[in-house]
Formats: C-alpha cells, sequence, structure tokens
C-alpha cells in the first residue's frame, strides 16, 4: 500500500541526514547552495533588505523633493538617450530572465540527481540532463505566457467593461459596481494563481522525475499524472497539506538562522563601506555617474553573497523537501521506487566441494 503525506516524512529526513552528514563534506554543501539558488528551493525566506538611511538635507531646501541629488555631478541626457536606456534596460532583464529561468530549468534536474545519488555532481549532471532541462525550460516559458495571458484578461474583462460604460470618467458617481468589480478581479486573478502554485509545485515534484527517468516530455507527464490523482485524491490533497505546512516551518526555522547569518554578515560589510565612503571623501570624490555605477554594482555583488548565504544555511531543506517529494511518488510510480531502492546484489553462490566418486567395495 502507497505510503501517506505524514510516512513520508520520515523517510526524507533520514535521507536528509545521511546526505549531508554522514559524512560531512563542506563542498557538497557548497555545490548544493549552488543548486538550491538556481532552482529557487531556498527554504529560508527570511532575508530582509536593511532600510535605507535617510539622506540629510539643508532646512533651506525641504521644498525642493530633488534638493539631495542637485549636487550630484551627473552629466545631463537629453529624452532619446533616456528612453534608450529605459530600452535596454527592459531588454536586459528580458535576457536575464529568459537566463534565470533557463539555469533554472536544468539545475532542477542536476537536483534530482543529486538527491537520488545522495552526490552532488553538478558538471556530470548538467551534461546528462541538458535535453530534458530544455524540455522543462520550454514548458516553464509557456506556462508563464499563459500565466499572464489569463490575468490579463481577468483584469481587462472587467476594465473594459467600466470603459465602455463610462465608470472611470465619473468614479465618484459609480463607486459600487467599481468596489464589485475590483473584487471580482482580485478574486479571480488569487484563484488562478493558486491553482497555478499547485501546477508548478506538482510539475517540478512529480512530473520532473517522469521526464528524468523516462526521457518524455512535461505533458505526457501530466498525462501519466492525472489518472495516478484520481485514483488517489485523497493522498495527493494530503501530500499538498502536509508540504504547506512543512513549508510554512522551514520558512520560520531557516529565516530565523538566515537573519542571524545576515546580521553577522551586514557588521563587517557596514563598516568596510564606512571605511570606503571616508576614504572616497578624504580624497575629494564625488557622486558622479560613475561612482554611483560601481556603488551599484558593489551592492549587487553582496546582494548575491547574501543570497548565497541564505541558499548555504537553507542546505538541509534543498535537500528534504525534493526527497520529500521523492519518497512520497515513489510509492506509486514503479520506475522511480527501482531507482530510490536499488535492489541489493545476489548473494555469491554457495561453494559445493568437489565431487568425490563412491568409495569401492571391500572385499
Amino acid at each position: 500500500m502507497p505510503i501517506s503525506a505524514v510516512d513520508a516524512i520520515g523517510p526524507a529526513f533520514e535521507h536528509t541526514r545521511q546526505q549531508l552528514l554522514k559524512p560531512f563534506r563542506l563542498n557538497q554543501w557548497g555545490k548544493l547552495a549552488l543548486v538550491g539558488f538556481l532552482t529557487g528551493e531556498l527554504s529560508g525566506g527570511g532575508c530582509s533588505m536593511p532600510s535605507i538611511p535617510r539622506i540629510p538635507y539643508n532646512r533651506d531646501h525641504s521644498q525642493n523633493l530633488f534638493a539631495p541629488f542637485e549636487e550630484l555631478n551627473l552629466p545631463h541626457l537629453d529624452p532619446k538617450t533616456m528612453v534608450l536606456a529605459v530600452a535596454l534596460s527592459l531588454v536586459g532583464i528580458l535576457v536575464l530572465g529568459l537566463l534565470f529561468v533557463y539555469l533554472n530549468s536544468v539545475m532542477r534536474f542536476v537536483l534530482f540527481d543529486s538527491v537520488i545519488e545522495k552526490q552532488c555532481e553538478i558538471g556530470r549532471s548538467w551534461r546528462r540532463r541538458h535535453d530534458a532541462g530544455m524540455r522543462f525550460f520550454f514548458w516553464q516559458i509557456s506556462l508563464a505566457l499563459i500565466t499572464w495571458g489569463i490575468i490579463l484578461v481577468l483584469i481587462g474583462i472587467p476594465a473594459f467593461i467600466g470603459l465602455g460604460l463610462g465608470w472611470f470618467s465619473h468614479p465618484g458617481d459609480h463607486l459600487l459596481p467599481l468596489i464589485f468589480g475590483g473584487i471580482f478581479a482580485f478574486v479571480f486573478c488569487s484563484l488562478f494563481m493558486v491553482v497555478t502554485l499547485v501546477v508548478t509545485v506538482l510539475t517540478k515534484d512529480f512530473v520532473v522525475p517522469q521526464m528524468a527517468l523516462e526521457n518524455i516530455g512535461a505533458m505526457e507527464g501530466w498525462r501519466r499524472l492525472l489518472p495516478m490523482m484520481k485514483a488517489e485524491r485523497g493522498g495527493y490533497a494530503g501530500y499538498i497539506g502536509m508540504k504547506i505546512v512543512l513549508a510554512l516551518g522551514a520558512v520560520i526555522l531557516f529565516g530565523i538562522v538566515s537573519a542571524i547569518a545576515i546580521l553577522f554578515m551586514l557588521i563587517p560589510a557596514a563598516a568596510m563601506g564606512g571605511v570606503v565612503l571616508l576614504t572616497g571623501k578624504a580624497a575629494g570624490m564625488t557622486w558622479t555617474l560613475y561612482t554611483i555605477t560601481a556603488a551599484v554594482v558593489a551592492g549587487s555583488i553582496a546582494i548575491l553573497v547574501m543570497l548565497y548565504v541564505v541558499s548555504f544555511v537553507s542546505v538541509p531543506g534543498i535537500v528534504f523537501f525534493p526527497a520529500y517529494s521523492l519518497y512520497f511518488f515513489a510509492a506509486r510510480y514503479p520506475a522511480l521506487s527501482a531507482v530510490l531502492y536499488p535492489a541489493l546484489p545476489a548473494p555469491p553462490a554457495p561453494v559445493l566441494p568437489p565431487f568425490l566418486p563412491p568409495p569401492e567395495p571391500i572385499g
């Protein structure tokens, strides 16, 4: 009989303990932290950005909101240059987003191999799973496009109705329909986002193993998964509910640990930043386009380092949650069970003594 969502917790904990602590290998933690960061498996979400310090200003300029920036030695940019800069920035953001989805897709299979084999070998798994990762990449892009398209439709229908009826021309005269229209759009968008989130979680938990083991696409994996879920609605519903509970506990636990780790990092980072600022001020440096760019680059690097630290302390969660889904699904998917529970080698055949002929009769 397949194990329940509760019964799968024990094997997942034991699997995590053996992989990370028997023996403890620092390089494995480092690799798993990188894989977990790129797959979005960070369980500790307690990282909060430090508050931005208030910029001192002269009381004589208190009526001018842009007074603090007037002393910046920035070159004048004409509108065409600003439009070009904004366009290039949007293209850069789009390219970086696609690159992250690509890395996320392939690394999802690297994480699968790492948990199955209890050994993280990024290069070997990357070469082995690149084709499957590309299929998952196109699935994720298609799902994102469909999701945002439906959300735009859900928001656009009430907006076009209100625009056609003239509600936005005199909103004070149409408060009731505007409120109900906003509620309609919010409720349906929220429900759709919940459904999309469930589909995303089930895909990476139950479809990715099929893609990895049988070299199939995501749609074929869902075609096989749906009959399993229909035959055991209670079991999969319990899995989703238990995973929500475990995720909330992990967010609290790893959030506290991550906050402590980031606090220890911020103290020397703030001291180093203060020294740099004082040194630059003493050397006569001012805020120019180049120094601001350097500060933005340094800040971005610092944020990436902090995120990696959060991922490093969250490695137990990065291993536990994939293991939890694998142990739950292995009882329902024979191909995964054969990999997760490999058959023991047959014992060697006993060595029999050489055949001796019967003794000859005496006499």
